[in-house]
């Protein structure tokens, strides 16, 4: 018994540091949708060095959707935790402004929870259809 939660432990660390490798492109820090738009070059700097770009015309279909408040509180790219061995991933939404443009641009209403709003694998397509530039995975380790 305390063999296999060694072994756990050390399985854990490992993916740890796995994920810190595969989760090399997410962004240094987000910024605020309003910010971007006003930028000549839309981007953030990612923490592997490189540059993610935003497309204009994602940022304006955004801005479209919402209300000033929200341009200013939204910040890109919406990250999307994808979960291992399932068919489906979560976006995290704290102000439900999330909640607004991906039921918008699924046509339909979501529950959003504590962890955020869980997606399938055919919305995340859909999704990401719209939102390829301003949208991220992140992959994280299975919870025991």
């Amino acid at each position: 018994m305390a063999e296999e939660m060694l072994y756990e432990k050390a399985l854990q660390r490992y993916l740890s540091d796995e994920l810190k490798v595969v989760n090399a492109h997410l962004p240094w820090q987000c910024k605020p949708l309003s910010e971007l738009l006003g930028e000549e070059h839309p981007h953030v700097v990612c923490s592997d060095g490189s540059v993610q770009s935003f497309k204009r015309r994602e940022l304006a279909y955004l801005a479209g959707l919402l209300n000033e408040e929200e341009c200013q509180r939204l910040l890109l790219p919406m990250l999307i935790e994808v979960l291992p061995d399932q068919g489906e991933a979560i976006v995290p939404s704290h102000e439900g402004i999330e909640e607004k443009i991906i039921a918008h641009i699924l046509e339909m209403p979501l529950v959003r929870t504590e962890s955020g709003i869980r997606i399938y694998r055919p919305q995340l397509s859909a999704l990401r259809s719209i939102l390829k530039t301003t949208t991220q995975y992140v992959f994280s380790a299975p919870t025991t």
